[in-house]
């Protein structure tokens, strides 16, 4: 497209230090039933472009939707006159970028069915039969279905001399149980989380089995016993739980800018500051958690990010030791790196690209062992699956999780359904109470659309994994 070579052209004359401009049109659709009735449907459509400029280690950023020759002129001008004032205010050089190559290079989420090309009755007739089918029963009082769908086309240009073309495609199906008795009322939810893939994916998920087995679960739970006091208890926690946990004690406390303190009041800064490279021990020895933006499905997966950098893979903790952060180009330099693994990204066309949480998982352990073996194993403790509460403190170590449905180990079985049931740890506590892992066999991901970070807030997406995981001698209790 023109604009892009008019944008960075303009910029060079300006002696901007660097430049880029992204052209992003985002398409998404939500669709909400609450029982049988039809809510909402909403489908949104954002296009425009931002350009950002370096000048003398500062920062200026720009964004219009008018696509013109001279709006896009003025809004370049306007993104370097920012810098330069910016640049004013810069404590010591300022911003340098790590080196990165040019790239002229396309990208587009492997799909069969594209989501959008479904209609809106075949979407709807599938989410009451869902809903239908959890209320079959007599106990479910209330039921929530919700998909989601969202479509990112992206033009990319630097003044490097990378030209990208970028199509990201994702889809999120949840739905919710609401089950009551005459104490009680509790919900058991179908939710993993976003994939980037194409509607095969709904079709392959056998969404009505899954509600039946949803509206059971939500029985059994609002008739279930609570936990007696809190006490040490061995825990096992399933793929989709380890996702949420991964994601605020490991995920977080990994991205550059917030060890380096610039994301502060939002979420808090890191405890995992750069002196604990190569030498904190995160977790037991059998811990190993890759970021992977190459990752098959993966929500961070998108060719490159919004530096221009391709996606890569690497050790952030290699057999329990801090390895490595999430990076950009920005922040790589400010710890004496001179390459970015490709962590910046932007939600929409008018936010500035800041450094997220890429896909990030748990490696699978390497010796033989399911599920069923590691309850087997288990003399006494709890089996926790699927997500719930989470709190997390502003350092990012003390924290305390609930989740969707649990069970009482005894004697190595399934020996009560639970409910209300909260851990407290820390880290390096928690993963360091690591002591087994299932391996690859039942490796499962875990998509997060909604991640909230920054002011004005962005909300991010990557993916998480893992197989399911035992913990020794964590505080578990129950709630009220």
């Amino acid at each position: 497209m023109k604009f892009l070579d008019i944008a960075m052209d303009y910029a060079k004359s300006l002696t901007a230090d660097y430049a880029d401009i992204r052209i992003q049109k985002t398409t998404s659709e939500g669709i909400y039933l609450e029982n049988t009735s039809f809510k909402h449907n909403n489908l949104n459509l954002i296009y425009g472009y931002g350009i950002r400029v370096l000048k003398d280690g500062a920062w200026g950023f720009a964004h219009s939707n008018i696509f013109t020759e001279d709006a896009v002129k003025k809004t370049t001008k306007q993104a370097y006159d920012i810098a330069r004032l910016s640049a004013t205010l810069k404590n010591g050089a300022g911003i340098r970028l790590a080196n990165e190559k040019s790239y002229i290079a396309e990208y587009k989420t492997p799909l069969k069915i594209d989501p959008f090309k479904i209609s809106l009755k075949e979407k709807t007739e599938l989410m009451l039969e869902i809903s239908k089918k959890m209320l079959s029963y007599n106990q479910i009082k209330k039921t929530m279905v919700y998909f989601m769908t969202q479509k990112d086309e992206k033009l990319f240009a630097s003044t490097v001399g990378t030209r990208l073309d970028i199509q990201t495609t994702f889809i999120n199906p949840v739905f919710v149980a609401y089950a009551s008795n005459d104490n009680d009322t509790q919900s058991r939810q179908f939710n993993e989380g976003g994939k980037g893939i194409g509607w095969e994916w709904i079709n392959n998920l056998n969404l009505i089995d899954k509600a039946d087995q949803v509206a059971q679960e939500a029985i059994i739970k609002v008739n279930a016993e609570t936990l007696s006091e809190e006490k040490r208890r061995t825990l096992i926690l399933d793929q989709i739980h380890l996702g949420l946990t991964m994601h605020e004690s490991v995920g977080h406390p990994t991205e550059l800018d917030r060890v380096l303190g610039w994301e502060a009041d939002y979420a808090g800064i890191s405890f995992a500051t750069p002196e604990k490279l190569k030498n904190y021990k995160y977790g037991s020895d059998i811990i190993n958690f890759m970021g992977d933006n190459t990752l098959d499905g993966g929500l961070a997966t998108a060719g490159f990010d919004d530096d221009g950098v391709p996606g890569q893979k690497w050790y952030i903790v290699r057999n329990g030791i801090l390895n490595e952060y999430g990076t950009t180009r920005e922040t790589a330099p400010f710890i004496d790196l001179d390459y970015s693994r490709g962590c910046n990204r932007a939600t929409h066309y008018y936010d500035q690209p800041m450094n997220r949480i890429p896909n990030l998982y748990l490696l699978p352990g390497e010796k033989k062992l399911s599920l069923s073996d590691l309850i087997s194993d288990t003399e006494e403790g709890v089996f926790i699956q699927g997500q719930g509460s989470f709190s997390i403190d502003q350092h990012r170590i003390n924290f305390q999780f609930g989740g969707d449905y649990f069970w009482e180990i005894k004697d190595g079985k399934l020996y009560r359904p639970l409910k209300k049931v909260l851990y407290r740890s820390n880290n390096p506590e928690f993963w360091n109470s690591c002591d087994a892992i299932c391996d690859k066999r039942f490796w499962k991901p875990f998509g997060v659309i909604n991640c909230g970070k920054g002011q004005p807030n962005q909300t991010g997406r990557m993916t998480h994994g893992a197989a399911p995981s035992r913990f020794r001698n964590i505080r578990v209790g129950g709630s009220k």
